[in-house]
């Protein structure tokens, strides 16, 4: 436990600010959170490259049982439109990230033996698309409502050209599509500090 403490500290310490960074917005589409939730899967594939499969699920379980706590607080923090987190959003982030991330491990893992940058940048692509398409769904479509009658969803179904200039979906869609953009964007830069950090920890398998 005690060789995978700085990867426990940083994915509580992603966890924790993406769950505060995300009530702050971005522009018209984005939240702060989004610059930040990804570097959880560059935790996580240093975690698997240096000390393997079951220190990075270890590392990732714990950023899960990090992320439902803050969940749970955020539930009970009333802001101007009700709790900050609803039970949906609650739901929706604490299954996409656990299936998110151990896709991501699995996929590292059956990729690790090939070139030093395939593992992490397929594992993290489609960790990061998964992640995005279950918390957005779960989170704001309204063929869900059944899961919390109580929460009024109809904002995030407003009907409006996507991302402001495509065709017309549902308004939680272009927060989905601009959340993954950024999502596979940092997938791909996040494979040079991945290389300096395997590097530093772990030179042999650099």
């Amino acid at each position: 436990m005690t060789r995978i403490l700085p990867g426990i500290l940083a994915m509580a310490v992603v966890v924790v600010a993406s769950n505060i960074l995300v009530q702050f917005l971005f522009g018209q589409w984005l939240t702060w959170g989004a610059f930040t939730y990804p570097i959880a899967y560059l935790v996580t594939d240093v975690m698997n490259r240096v000390y393997g499969v079951a220190a990075a699920r270890r590392v990732v379980f714990i950023g899960f049982l990090v992320g439902v706590a803050c969940s749970l607080v955020g539930t009970q923090i009333m802001g101007e439109f009700g709790p900050l987190v609803t039970w949906r959003i609650a739901l929706g982030s604490g299954l996409a990230f656990l299936t998110a991330q151990l896709l991501d491990v699995a996929i590292f893992d059956r990729l690790r033996s090939g070139r030093w940058w395939r593992a992490p940048l397929a594992s993290t692509l489609v960790g990061s698309s998964v992640d995005t398409a279950i918390f957005f769904f779960v989170a704001f479509s309204a063929s869900l409502a059944v899961l919390e009658p109580g929460n009024d969803v109809a904002w995030a179904n407003e009907t409006l050209p996507l991302l402001g200039a495509g065709p017309a979906a549902p308004l939680w869609v272009s927060l989905a599509v601009a959340d993954w953009m950024v999502k596979l964007s940092l997938a791909i830069l996040a494979l040079l500090p991945f290389r300096a950090i395997v590097g530093k920890l772990s030179p042999e398998v650099a």
